[in-house]
């Protein structure tokens, strides 16, 4: 078995407050708008999984009113709920990235 080096979390602050002030990408709402963290991985993005004391990279955060983003964490499976909803977050996340 290998053991991953764990990577230190990239902090972005400014990435952050732009995430913030996008509407929530589930429903458009935009008054409690919350960078939430894609915490499944994926290898085809360079994404790792990442671990339940270990935060994301910001560059992984999405928007998401405080609604959809506490129903993220509680669904369980966090890739069926992107599914459900219709949305791939990790080709979002990219594009986020690169429309700031």
């Amino acid at each position: 078995m290998t053991l991953r080096q764990r990577q230190p979390r990239e902090k972005d602050n400014k990435h952050l407050d732009y995430i913030r002030s996008l509407p929530c990408c589930i429903c458009g709402e935009d008054t409690t708008v919350e960078a939430a963290h894609i915490r499944t991985g994926a290898p085809e993005h360079d994404k790792p999984h990442t671990g339940m004391a270990e935060k994301p990279s910001d560059r992984w955060a999405l928007p998401l009113c405080g609604k959809h983003h506490r129903e993220q964490h509680a669904f369980g499976n966090e890739l069926k709920w992107w599914k459900c909803h219709g949305l791939n977050p990790f080709a979002l996340a990219i594009m986020l990235r690169s429309g700031k």
